[in-house]
């Protein structure tokens, strides 16, 4: 079985050697490599090439989203695109977490999570699917009830396929309730709080062949690339909260 290899991207000394002594304890986890800012961070990301970076948004010479968003659009010799990127934050406000969705983050974790929760969020950014802290659940939520749709420009021009001024996709593409079966629904929250498709299962007392179906039927019909696209969807439209 190969390990999960995981760089940690982190300025802070303590919470960085606290992060790599728990994940440590883990057989499958293998700790590749550390760096106190972002571009000893990003120096390190082109020569390893982890399957996760776990990244500090306030790191001190550029800010962590700034780094994701260079990570996501390495093209060349440094694609990075093999390499998912947890960001790991005491951050909470609303700027910051559409900011780091918008940057290409693949799951969104606080640091005073419980460490359970930080090994489940590092191995289900490590399958692919997103991982998004229950907390940041809320904030996503709250913002999408505090702003209405927007223009009718802002409406074409994003289902043109561009980008809105924030980076996140549009409110406008209202999704109706009832275009989802309450199963659905019931997968889609789960989703959202991060639950892996095993953990899906056992709370739905399911199989995790009928999760499977259910998430891409999920996302055929909220008209999502991934798993983070669909939540992110869902929270804007008020699906789920």
């Amino acid at each position: 079985m190969s390990k999960m290899r995981i760089a940690l991207i982190e300025d802070h000394d303590l919470t960085r050697v606290g992060i790599r002594t728990a994940l440590q304890q883990r057989d499958e986890i293998e700790i590749v490599g550390e760096a106190a800012n972002a571009a000893d961070g990003l120096k390190l990301l082109n020569a390893l090439h982890p399957d996760v970076a776990i990244v500090d948004i306030g790191l001190p010479d550029k800010d962590g989203i700034e780094l994701t968003r260079e990570v996501k659009s390495a093209t060349g010799v440094d694609d990075l695109s093999g390499t998912k990127v947890l960001i790991l934050t005491l951050r909470d406000n609303k700027e910051a977490v559409l900011a780091a969705f918008a940057a290409g983050a693949d799951s969104y974790c606080m640091k005073d999570t419980k460490y359970d929760n930080l090994l489940e969020a590092v191995r289900v950014t490590y399958n692919g699917n997103a991982w998004i802290d229950p907390a940041i659940a809320r904030i996503v939520l709250q913002q999408a009830q505090q702003n209405p749709p927007k223009s009718e420009s802002a409406t074409s021009e994003a289902k043109s396929g561009r980008k809105i001024s924030n980076g996140t996709e549009s409110a406008e593409d209202t999704i109706e309730p009832y275009a989802l079966t309450e199963r659905e629904l019931e997968v889609l929250q789960l989703i959202v709080e991060g639950c892996s498709n095993a953990i899906i299962a056992e709370r739905l007392y399911i199989t995790v062949g009928t999760v499977k179906t259910h998430v891409r039927n999920i996302l055929n019909k909220l008209c999502a690339d991934d798993r983070t696209q669909a939540a992110v969807r869902a929270l804007r439209s008020g699906l789920v909260g």
